[in-house]
């Protein structure tokens, strides 16, 4: 991975259409790879591919385990609990986005 790629990936802002490989999602994440599949069983980050030789992470991959990782280091949270409360994180986006649809219609 070059250095640009990892500073533009330390950043918050990530592409859409960005894909990582798994050894890739480690590095940015600082995490080893059974850490990462830990969080892909719980549902956290979502590969693309079949096998792990193969799997492609889109950005979003990477603020989903961020997060999951702060949760668990900072207020103690399994992985299932992360993935709980990412799945409502979610939820009350997509709830926000619709929101603001009608509210715009009205």
């Amino acid at each position: 991975m070059t250095k640009q790629m990892m500073d533009l990936l330390s950043g918050d802002v990530l592409e859409d259409n960005l894909e990582i490989t798994l050894a890739e999602l480690c590095q940015i994440c600082r995490v080893p790879a059974e850490r990462v599949f830990d969080l892909v069983e719980e549902g956290i980050a979502d590969p693309l591919g079949q096998d792990p030789r193969h799997w492609r992470f889109q950005g979003i991959s990477v603020l989903r385990v961020r997060c999951a990782l702060r949760l668990e280091n900072d207020l103690g949270i399994n992985a299932a609990g992360a993935a709980l409360a990412l799945d409502l994180l979610d939820e009350i986006e997509s709830m926000r986005t619709r929101l603001s649809r009608l509210e715009n219609l009205g």
